[in-house]
């Protein structure tokens, strides 16, 4: 019987599967082993499903349709429940997952040779944060969604653990490891003893000391940097003429966010926001935003601004263009701003790693390798924040996207 292990992540997610003892992950989008989480679904074929980078680059070149990402981050939430309109339609946003995880599925088939009917699937170790039954509740829906996906046997390992099991493939000693998995929806923290002579064990719950784990990851970036470098632009904190109040700021913080973009597109929100274009002192803001509602732009706006956040972690300085709201507007981002706009997330992430160690019983210099993975360990910020939690360690780094997909296989192997 053929088990693959499967990380389905809030940006991206791979598959793979262990033969001859070696993990291989499997192609999914031609020759990649790498997709983005995303669905379209384009309305001028009648309902025809895209996926990965075909998906958003649907969306980019404006065939009508609906674009979803970041799904995982709702597993958690209420929003999960929710149904989405797709060309007239009802959709249950659990079956949009479905679609994505069987596709995946398909794929790892065909590069296997064999029907899979084993999974270990990767989740975060909190799905949510200080709330125990919703967290499980997550991974009950994921679990769900997996079944209904194809898969008969299903176990689930931490991501962070997975991460650790690709990592000690490489270390030539045993050591003592923090692994740092800094996801697109969550942040994953593991204590692992890791060497040569472990590697081979069936049970190694003894290796693992603490966990933890905080609901913060990559489009939390997106959305701080969105708040504090474009929305201003398109009306955030500009005042209103009569009433000599502040816009509404509800509507800017959905648009900001990867899971809630789609809900921003209703007929109320056009006609209020058409409203307060006439009640602004600069309504020239104001009438932008309207644009982008009318024309349902928010994930193009999504997009750019992740762009620059990726941009921002080799330069100071970067513009986030904007001429597809109006001709020649473009905003400024800076490193420094940034770093102030995510201070507060990565001030928890400290916390979070701080908090692993002494759950582990251990002092921080205790720690000998810093392990980084995710593709949100590349901000720089972050990685000296998680650093600073161990500042007599070493960090190391592998493959930031598919660390906790190959460790996954190794585990279903």
């Amino acid at each position: 019987m053929i088990a693959c292990g499967l990380d389905f992540g809030t940006s991206n997610s791979a598959i793979g599967v262990t033969r001859n003892g070696v993990a291989e992950l499997a192609p999914i989008e031609a020759d990649n082993t790498l997709m983005p989480s995303a669905v379209f679904f384009d309305y001028e074929t009648k309902g025809r499903v895209v996926l990965g980078n075909a998906a958003i680059a649907a969306y980019v070149e404006q065939t009508e349709g609906r674009l979803m990402r970041a799904l995982k981050s709702i597993l958690g939430s209420p929003l999960i429940d929710e149904e989405t309109s797709l060309g007239g339609r009802k959709v249950p946003l659990t079956h949009v997952v479905e679609i994505f995880i069987r596709n995946l599925k398909e794929k790892a088939e065909a590069f296997a040779g064999g029907e899979i009917a084993s999974v270990v699937l990767g989740r975060p170790v909190r799905f949510v944060d200080d709330d125990d039954q919703a967290d499980a509740r997550a991974q009950a829906v994921l679990e769900r969604v997996a079944r209904q996906a194809g898969f008969r046997e299903i176990a689930f390992a931490y991501e962070p653990i997975a991460a650790a099991h690709h990592y000690e493939q490489t270390v030539p000693r045993e050591e003592l490891v923090l692994i740092a998995d800094i996801g697109g929806g969550t942040s994953d923290f593991s204590i692992v003893r890791v060497g040569p002579e472990r590697r081979g064990r069936a049970d190694r719950s003894g290796d693992v000391l603490a966990s933890t784990g905080v609901r913060i990851g990559g489009t939390d970036l997106d959305t701080a940097l969105s708040l504090a470098s474009v929305m201003p632009l398109l009306g955030l904190g500009t005042q209103l003429v009569k009433k000599k109040l502040p816009m509404p700021n509800a509507l800017f913080h959905q648009l900001a966010t990867w899971s809630t973009i789609n809900f921003v597109y209703t007929y109320r929100n056009e006609r209020e926001v058409a409203e307060l274009v006439s009640l602004a002192c600069e309504p020239e803001k104001v009438s932008r935003l309207l644009k982008l509602l009318q024309q349902g732009l928010g994930h193009r706006l999504a997009f750019t601004v992740e762009d620059a956040k990726i941009a921002l972690s080799a330069e100071d300085r970067v513009p986030i263009p904007l001429a597809f709201l109006e001709a020649g507007l473009s905003a400024v981002a800076t490193r420094r701003a940034f770093d102030q706009a995510i201070g507060g997330a990565t001030a928890r992430l400290h916390e979070a790693a701080g908090a692993c160690i002494a759950a582990a019983g251990l002092k921080p210099d205790a720690i000998e390798t810093v392990f980084m993975t995710g593709g949100s360990s590349r901000v720089p910020a972050v990685r000296t924040a998680v650093a600073r939690a161990a500042p007599s360690a070493r960090i190391a780094g592998g493959s930031d996207l598919l660390s906790v997909a190959l460790g996954l296989a190794q585990m279903a192997g």
